[in-house]
């Protein structure tokens, strides 16, 4: 039988735990419960399924975003695209012309009815769904996939509250099958050579990082079908689009990797220009509108680093992740300029010239910077970024996304990303919304491995013993 989210409505669920019970003027937390792991399952933490020699896929979702995916898919070594699903029969045809451009056979189409999906789903020759539809049906797509014996990779935010991760949760560790939020930016080229530096040391211990999702949306408002994601940002307060700043920090910080986050504490600006927007854009002035133009989270850890995230996608801001990094021996920064600064020690172990005058309050000269990420390019990234690059998709990231994603599944490795990822970094939405809505309080992260984010001893990436090279495999295709 199902085992339901023992999660309550936030309000129910709510409960005070002191800090610090000796001391009465102590910050209170707020604790959510954590439903306990049903008999018979255990963690997911460097789960790796058994081989699949070739994976077959499934699309649910061709609008923005699924049919450079399918295009994606034609380019991968042993992906098969089987199906593809779309409420839209023309956008089905559109991607249906993809697989015939590429020389590749059609795949079984499903539209027209807003529950084909779960014919799809239900087919017996699929072993990987691939979930990019608008927001609120993400997490009963991927449950609904793995109960049907399927791996499922979702789009981000793979869930938008807790009761959707804890079901995501279960059900992968009572199934046994792989769920994945399909985080592309963890898969930057920036962001890969600085998470390399850093398991290679260059940074000491790791102090603080920031994340961010600063991108004014004005121009993508009317893409989105029948305006669901402004609506959602109408009807809610919080970082609702968290996972592309959080992300990238987490795999810096190990999280559920010998370190987890711990609490949060949340604020926000007033809504100032939502209801403007919306006006503009449905013609019709919402009474209110909840999601504010900046919200900031800032979060410590259980080994006492700390994070913070941003949002903003109301106002006119250049393209921001934010993507920084303070370390006690060095300092990584991606936007607005990219630049690294290091203790002079670090950079003479390097090898890298010009260093005699070089200092922590400078950034490395340009011909220092290049130097030192090609010494400490990411393997991944060495391998498969130039073709990466020509295939697209956000510069290449999300290629290498789908890429390992397949290289995995075909090897029985462990995924990059599994599904506490996933519930780490969707938990922002839901734990800074909680946080504003009382005042500021300080939130408990929970651990959603229970018990087991000590179990691994740092974040690395899986690689078959017999690994070769990415563009090897793709001069096959």
């Amino acid at each position: 039988m199902k085992l339901k989210s023992t999660m309550l409505c936030a309000t129910a669920a709510l409960m005070m735990a002191s800090c610090a019970t000796e001391n009465k003027d102590a910050v209170r937390e707020i604790v959510t419960e954590v439903p306990e792991r049903p008999e018979g399952q255990t963690d997911m933490v460097g789960f790796a399924a058994e081989p699949i020699d070739t994976v077959r896929v499934g699309f649910i979702g061709l609008g923005m975003r699924g049919p450079s995916a399918v295009q994606r898919f034609t380019k991968i070594p042993g992906a098969k695209v089987v199906a593809l699903c779309d409420v839209d029969s023309a956008r089905v045809a559109k991607s249906q012309n993809i697989l015939t451009n590429a020389g590749l056979p059609a795949a079984a189409e499903y539209y027209g009815s807003e529950d084909a999906w779960k014919q799809l789903v239900e087919r017996d020759d699929i072993d990987l769904v691939y979930v990019v539809t608008d927001w609120k049906t993400h997490a009963p797509m991927g449950v609904y996939s793995m109960e049907q014996g399927k791996h499922v990779a979702i789009e981000v935010p793979a869930a938008m509250n807790l009761d959707e991760i804890w079901d995501l949760i279960n059900t992968s560790e009572r199934t046994r099958k792989h769920c994945m939020m399909l985080e592309n930016c963890v898969y930057d080229f920036f962001e890969m050579n600085t998470l390399n530096m850093a398991q290679q040391g260059l940074f000491g211990d790791i102090v603080h990082v920031e994340g961010a999702y600063i991108h004014n949306l004005e121009p993508f408002w009317p893409e989105y079908w029948n305006n669901w994601r402004l609506e959602y940002n109408r009807d809610n307060r919080g970082d609702v689009y968290p996972t592309h700043g959080v992300g990238p920090a987490c795999q810096l910080l190990d999280i559920h990797r010998g370190d987890r986050m711990t609490t949060l504490v949340a604020m926000d600006s007033e809504a100032f220009t939502g209801a403007d927007i919306m006006e503009k854009q449905t013609g019709t002035r919402p009474e209110e509108f909840k999601n504010a133009d900046h919200t900031m989270t800032m979060i410590r850890t259980a080994n006492g680093r700390t994070l913070q995230i941003q949002h903003d996608v109301m106002n006119p801001r250049p393209y921001n992740r934010m993507y920084q990094l303070t370390g006690t021996k060095g300092f990584a920064n991606k936007y607005p300029f990219e630049g690294y600064a290091f203790e002079p020690e670090a950079v003479e172990n390097a090898g890298v010239p010009d260093h005699e005058n070089l200092n922590s309050h400078n950034f490395l000269t340009p011909e220092q910077k290049k130097a030192m990420e090609e010494k400490y390019i990411h393997p991944i990234v060495k391998e498969i970024g130039e073709y990466a690059k020509s295939v697209g998709g956000h510069g290449g990231m999300d290629y290498i996304m789908d890429y390992r994603l397949i290289y995995c599944l075909r090897n029985g490795l462990p995924l990059d990303m599994d599904v506490y990822d996933l519930a780490e970094w969707c938990s922002l939405a839901p734990l800074s919304k909680i946080s504003i809505e009382n005042g500021n309080a300080p939130v408990a992260v929970p651990d959603f491995t229970r018990g087991a984010w000590d179990k691994v001893k740092g974040y690395r990436h899986a690689f078959a013993p017999d690994h070769e090279a990415a563009s090897e495999q793709t001069d096959e295709k």
